[in-house]
């Protein structure tokens, strides 16, 4: 399978990801496997998943996706050939601070989510979606922690405005902190313009990777 350097790292990922959405929703541990298995087979290495994937569904509670993730890891002892890549931000639980992405929730998300995928490290942490009431320093401060303790290697944004990444490239410039590598942003044949019009030309000129999801 064709690779490709992510963003301005030496991180070499599969052109193809293998989304983790459905893994504990609708698909269950052994098929979720078998797809796992075909997709290593057939040379990609990077799964991306979230930590909400899937509150939504009824009986979930979160982190179903990870959990399937990390007994396929254990159970094939492939840690390192898999890229795995999950993200921080959405809601937890009921109580005010299980969501969001202050340094409180990205320090109790980042442990869960080792626990989940029965891991030491995450290749890359994504910030889900943005958090207004947050500032982009604590954020990016407590992402900056992560990866100096060895439990992040990489980090990304997911569902940023232009304008936005721009701040958080310039608050991670300023203050020395490891920025954002990639970005998600919806992008489809029918949800393009935001992208084409904004984003794309941000992440040429800074060299962001982009890793697409279409719905």
């Amino acid at each position: 399978m064709l690779m490709r350097k992510l963003g301005r790292t030496g991180l070499r990922v599969s052109a193809l990801c293998l989304g983790g959405n459905t893994f504990g929703w609708t698909t269950d541990q052994k098929a979720s496997e078998t797809i796992l298995d075909a997709y290593l087979e057939a040379g990609g290495n990077f799964i991306d998943t979230a930590d909400v994937y899937s509150r939504w569904a009824p009986g979930n509670s979160g982190g179903e996706s990870e959990i399937v993730l990390g007994k396929w890891l254990a159970a094939r002892k492939n840690r390192h050939a898999a890229l795995i890549a999950t993200k921080v931000m959405g809601p937890m639980g009921p109580g005010a601070n299980d969501t969001g992405l202050s340094r409180q929730h990205i320090v109790d998300g980042v442990e869960d989510s080792l626990r989940r995928l029965l891991t030491d490290y995450i290749d890359l942490y994504q910030a889900h979606w943005d958090d207004r009431e947050t500032p982009l320093e604590e954020t990016l401060r407590a992402f900056d922690d992560l990866v100096s303790q060895g439990k992040v290697r990489y980090i990304g944004a997911s569902n940023y405005h232009a304008w936005r990444l721009t701040r958080a490239l310039w608050e991670s410039d300023k203050r020395g902190y490891v920025r954002y590598e990639s970005i998600q942003p919806k992008y489809n044949l029918l949800a393009r313009d935001e992208y084409e019009r904004e984003l794309e030309p941000l992440c040429v000129e800074q060299g962001i990777g982009v890793i697409p999801y279409s719905s």
